[in-house]
């Protein structure tokens, strides 16, 4: 599923578009996490998940920011926040 995610997105980050592959080169190719709308931990892990309306692409440093309030921040709620 979190395929289905970056094939729709790409590998870049949807808060601060970074892309992995032209800040690190070939090392950073296709490099990206997946972040969930609705937390894994707040399901029964029976949930159905839409891959494009559920999973964004996020870069470590921004998922971490996402998840630094309760309940997590929005991705749109983030980059409003982004200082760039």
């Amino acid at each position: 599923m979190p395929q289905a995610c970056l094939e729709h997105y790409g590998a870049v980050c949807q808060v601060c578009d970074l892309r992995f592959k032209e800040r690190y080169g070939e090392i950073g190719e296709g490099f990206i996490e997946v972040h969930h709308k609705v937390p894994l931990s707040e399901t029964d892990g029976n949930v159905e998940v839409d891959p494009i309306e559920d999973l964004k692409p996020v870069c470590p440093n921004c998922h971490s920011m996402i998840h630094q309030e309760s309940p997590p921040l929005r991705i749109e709620e983030l980059r409003e926040r982004l200082r760039i």
